[in-house]
């Protein structure tokens, strides 16, 4: 039976938080993505990913005192409905369940592209639907079990990082020759220097560079099911540095010593002319697993973050009530079924609508994740204006880094003003808020009556 009692299992260990934080940033964006980023910008890819790592790190900071200054409360959801009000609190609860929805919708419908590589005969929507109902079974038994899977998923992403920074340190040692010509450090900055593409594309290239960081504020939903808040969540954020200079300017910059930015085919992986430059006939093969685990991985973490942040929602009193109950394994179980069964529903709406409509609603979901990352910044201003004590874990150089932040959100505003399809998604997003609100006030009138 269900107790009122009970409250979310904390059952994820130090070692799952740490490699969710690790692994949180690097999805199909660096493997599959980065050929296109690099034609972009050229080398100053590699300082765009720093300055948007760098804001990222002081986010994840003001999340980390939050999360920190009251163990009671289990998301950033419950922080905002505290600091900010419970209307706050719906529309970004509701919007970051939209975020993750549409990740899940995405990234489920590559998963079958994915598979079909190795199965060019099967149906795209089987392996799609095979890797769903898998996924949904193993998050209904335990959070330990959501825990492993992306303590997995993260290690192959890793391995394949480091792989390709250790073989192109290899290549730059023993000057070793492709076609293009020798593998050196030089070839970075030797074609066009460092802003080859000039203002106009490192500017464009922001759009890119944040959201590959989109899903980093996971952790500050995994806080309420962590075993040792107090010591895992500090040392999981402040790795952020750390795997921003060695995943992303680390295998970047590689990239860019083995092959001229400009001879990089924006249409295959970087990872995959690399490993086949020195003779690994299966280089495709292992890049495709690697970015089929990164999106069995975003379909895991959508159905862990949709199903928990229903069950905020209800908690709250702004879903129905039934998406609180736990099981007797303390997981979402309703909240979880709710949240697959719209990822279905939008798989399938993908495979008849066309892909215009389909690019619109994920750039309306990396729109939504500014958003949210807005809301958690101010939430925390609001935590330091009303808690004058002394905190566990203080944001650096605040209330100035919180200035940054917000002004370097309204920047990323402006570059996916310059973009057409995400301009098409900005002018769009008032009617999404607009729509929310009156929902928060209808909610609000029937809890009064």
């Amino acid at each position: 039976m269900q107790t009122e009692k009970r409250t979310l299992d904390r059952g994820l260990k130090n070692r799952h938080v740490q490699l969710m934080a690790l692994g949180g940033a690097i999805g199909t964006g660096l493997f599959l993505g980065s050929g296109t980023s690099i034609q972009l910008a050229g080398p100053s890819i590699l300082l765009a990913y720093t300055i948007v790592g760098l804001v990222c790190f002081f986010i994840m900071r003001a999340l980390g005192e939050l999360l920190l200054s009251d163990s009671s409360k289990h998301s950033f959801i419950d922080f905002i409905a505290s600091y900010l009000g419970p209307k706050a609190a719906f529309i970004t609860g509701w919007t970051y369940w939209f975020c993750w929805i549409s990740i899940a919708m995405a990234d489920l419908t590559a998963t079958g592209t994915y598979v079909r590589y190795w199965l060019p005969q099967l149906p795209a929507w089987l392996p799609e639907i095979f890797i769903l109902l898998l996924l949904v079974g193993l998050n209904l038994i335990a959070v330990k079990i959501f825990g492993e899977l992306e303590f997995w998923f993260a290690l192959i992403k890793i391995i394949a990082i480091v792989a390709l920074i250790a073989v192109g340190l290899v290549l730059i040692a023993t000057r070793f020759q492709t076609n293009q010509g020798t593998v050196q450090f030089a070839n970075i900055w030797s074609y066009g220097g460092f802003f080859p593409t000039g203002l106009d594309g490192f500017l464009k290239s922001f759009q890119m560079a944040t959201f590959a960081f989109v899903g980093i504020e996971l952790v500050g939903l995994v806080a309420g099911e962590t075993e040792d808040p107090d010591t895992v969540i500090p040392k999981a954020i402040n790795s952020i540095p750390i795997r921003i200079i060695l995943f992303y300017i680390g295998a970047l910059a590689i990239i860019m010593a083995i092959y001229p930015w400009n001879s990089l085919s924006s249409e295959q992986s970087p990872f995959v002319e690399v490993f086949s430059e020195i003779g690994v006939a299966s280089a495709a093969t292992i890049v495709n697993l690697v970015v089929l685990s990164s999106a069995m991985s975003a379909c895991n973490s959508a159905i862990y973050s949709t199903g928990r942040m229903i069950h905020s929602l209800s908690r709250e009193g702004n879903a129905p009530k039934r998406y609180s109950q736990l099981t007797r394994h303390l997981v979402p179980a309703q909240a979880i079924y709710f949240s697959s069964a719209v990822i279905v529903l939008a798989v399938l709406l993908n495979m008849i609508m066309p892909s215009g409509v389909f690019t619109l609603v994920t750039s309306l979901s990396t729109i939504c994740f500014l958003f949210i990352w807005f809301m958690i910044v101010l939430a925390h201003y609001r935590y330091r204006k009303q808690e004058p004590t002394k905190s566990k874990f203080p944001m650096p150089l605040y209330p100035i880094s919180t200035y940054v932040i917000f002004a370097f959100l309204l920047f990323v505003g402006f570059v996916l003003f310059l973009q057409k399809e995400t301009r098409q998604a900005l002018y769009l997003m008032p009617f999404w808020f607009i729509a929310l609100y009156g929902l928060s006030i209808w909610q609000t009138k029937k809890q009064t009556k």
